[in-house]
């Protein structure tokens, strides 16, 4: 009985602990004959393992704020989003519209001629 008690004093858990101990003699180790280049290395990789993916979700985020537009479509007036300089179609409607300045204009072939229709009352 007195020795499965004193191994579960002996047997503290030191998940992890082993691990960072040889990373660190490692790099005394490595540090100590010259080869301080592979350490600074490691950290720098590390590093940027930490900040590429922060600089790339800002830059994504700078990129669709800058090229998202959000309009009414020209012949329902539905709202919707497209992307700056693309074609899309409402998905309202079906209208096929150019997205240019930040405005949803309509797509219409070269010699369409555009007519706007005007309501008269009559009132007789």
């Amino acid at each position: 009985m007195k020795s499965n008690f004193q191994n579960k004093i002996i047997n503290i858990n030191d998940s992890g602990l082993g691990c960072l101990l040889t990373l660190v003699i490692v790099s005394l180790l490595l540090g100590a004959i010259g080869l301080q280049w592979i350490v600074k290395g490691f950290f720098i990789f590390i590093a940027l393992l930490f900040i590429t993916p922060i600089v790339a979700i800002w830059g994504f985020r700078w990129w669709l704020k800058r090229n998202l537009v959000e309009d009414n479509c020209p012949v329902c007036n539905y709202s919707f989003k497209g992307f700056n300089k693309t074609d899309c179609s409402c998905p309202n409607c079906g209208e096929v519209l150019k997205v240019e300045s930040g405005k949803f204009v309509r797509s219409v072939p070269d010699g369409t001629i555009e007519v706007k229709a005007v309501e008269i009352s009559n009132n007789n």
